[in-house]
C-alpha cells in the first residue's frame, strides 16, 4: 500500500470506530490491565502505537517507530498567524488526526479529508477528549502562507484539497485558536488490513440499512451486534446517505469501530500473541504517518498510566445542516465552539465535557 505523505499534501485516509467486546465476567485486575492497554493503544493514532512499549520490548518499539512514514508540516503554517500556548496547558498536547479516502465515490478529488480529530491530552496525561470536527462544517478558510488559497468561507475540509496538511493545521487553528502539537494521517486503504489483522471486529449497529456507495458491493446491516471484516468495517464508517443526519451518522459510527479495534486488540489474544501482535502492529505502522517531531517511544512512557475510561469520544458543536448557495453544509455553533475550544487551551477537563457535544 502506498503512502506519499512526505510532500504534505497527498491522501491520507479516514479513523474509524467499533464497540467494546469487553466480557463483563472478567476479573478486576484483568480489565485494569486492558483498560490501560486500551487507552495506550488509542493515543497513537490515538494511542495504538504507545502499548505496544510496554507490552513488548523497547526495541521492539524503536524498530516500530524507525518504520512509520514521517513528514514535515509545520514549516508550511506561517508562525505569525498560530495560536500562542496558554502557560497554565504548555504541557497538555493536541494531537489533529486526519483521514481521507481517495476512492470515497463522495470525493471530487484525490485530496479530501474525511475524518477530523482534535485529540486532547491533559497535561499530567490522566485523560484525553477526542473532538470530531465534521469535514462539511462551514468556516472562515485564512489565507495560505503562499497567498494563493483561502481568504474565503468554504467548507473546512478544502483546506486540505487547496492546501494539503499544513494548510489544514492553520485552518483548524484559525477556526479553534487551539495550537496543534503533533499531526497523524490514517490511510483509509490500510485501516481495512489492520481490521483484518485481529480478525475482524464486532460494532452494534444502531440502524438497520443497506449501504450505497461500497467499493465493491452493497452490503445489508442488521439492528444489533454484527461481526465485521475490514472491508465491512471500512463500509459502515463511510457511509452517510443512508441516514437521515448524514455526517452526523458517519461520525458516530467512526467514533464506535475505533473503539472496537481497540478492545479486540486489547481482549481478543492480540497483545499476548507475538504473531498477532506483529501482524497488527505492521498493518497498523503502514497506514499511518505522524509529523516528524512525534517520538513514538516518549509518547508511550507519557501515556503508561492512562486508563480507557478517561479517553472520551465528542462532536465539535454546530447548529445542525443547512444550505450556503448550491453547498450542503454543517452550520457551527459559534459560541459553544468558543466555550469548547477555549476550554482545550486552557486544559480545563470539566469544562471541555461540559461544552463538547455527545452525539
Amino acid at each position: 500500500m502506498a503512502r506519499h505523505p512526505q510532500s504534505a499534501t497527498t491522501d491520507a485516509t479516514a479513523v474509524v470506530n467499533m464497540d467494546s467486546e469487553l466480557s463483563p465476567n472478567k476479573e478486576k485486575p484483568q480489565r485494569r490491565r486492558r483498560g490501560r492497554r486500551n487507552a495506550l493503544i488509542a493515543l497513537l493514532v490515538v494511542a495504538l502505537l504507545a502499548g505496544i512499549g510496554f507490552i513488548g520490548s523497547g526495541l521492539y518499539l524503536r524498530s516500530v517507530e524507525s518504520g512509520i512514514q514521517r513528514f514535515d508540516v509545520f514549516e508550511g503554517v506561517p508562525e505569525e498567524v498560530r495560536p500562542e500556548r496558554v502557560e497554565e496547558a504548555k504541557d497538555a498536547l493536541n494531537i489533529l488526526m486526519l483521514g481521507s479516502d481517495s476512492r470515497d465515490p463522495d470525493s471530487s478529488s484525490g485530496s479530501r479529508t474525511d475524518t477530523i480529530i482534535l485529540a486532547h491530552l491533559t497535561k499530567d496525561r490522566s485523560s484525553a477528549q477526542l473532538i470530531s470536527i465534521p469535514r462539511d462544517t462551514w468556516v472562515s478558510v485564512p489565507k495560505s502562507k503562499d497567498g494563493r488559497h483561502g481568504g474565503v468561507e468554504s467548507k473546512i475540509n478544502s483546506a486540505f484539497a487547496w492546501g494539503g496538511v499544513p494548510f489544514m493545521v492553520q485552518t483548524i487553528e484559525e477556526y479553534t485558536k487551539v495550537r496543534i502539537d503533533h499531526v497523524a494521517i490514517v490511510d483509509f486503504a490500510g485501516f481495512k488490513e489492520i481490521v483484518d489483522a485481529l480478525g475482524g471486529i464486532t460494532v452494534d449497529v444502531d440502524v438497520a440499512f443497506t449501504s450505497t456507495h461500497s467499493l465493491d458491493k452493497a452490503r445489508t446491516y442488521t439492528k444489533g451486534p454484527m461481526k465485521m471484516d475490514g472491508a465491512t468495517a471500512l463500509d459502515y464508517a463511510r457511509e452517510r446517505y443512508a441516514f437521515s443526519d448524514g455526517d452526523f451518522a458517519r461520525i458516530r459510527h467512526q467514533q464506535q469501530v475505533i473503539k472496537a479495534i481497540l478492545d479486540k486488540a486489547a481482549t481478543g489474544g492480540t497483545l499476548s500473541n507475538p504473531g498477532k501482535l506483529n501482524s497488527f502492529v505492521r498493518a497498523t505502522t503502514s497506514t499511518v504517518s505522524v509529523d516528524k517531531t512525534l517520538n513514538v517511544l516518549d509518547m508511550a512512557m507519557e501515556l503508561r498510566h492512562l486508563r480507557s475510561d478517561k479517553l472520551g469520544f465528542y462532536t465539535s458543536p454546530t447548529k445542525g445542516t443547512g444550505m450556503i448557495g448550491d453547498q450542503s453544509v454543517v452550520l457551527p455553533d459559534p459560541a459553544r465552539a468558543s466555550t469548547l475550544y477555549d476550554a482545550i487551551r486552557r486544559d480545563s477537563v470539566d469544562e471541555i465535557l461540559a461544552a463538547a457535544d455527545k452525539k
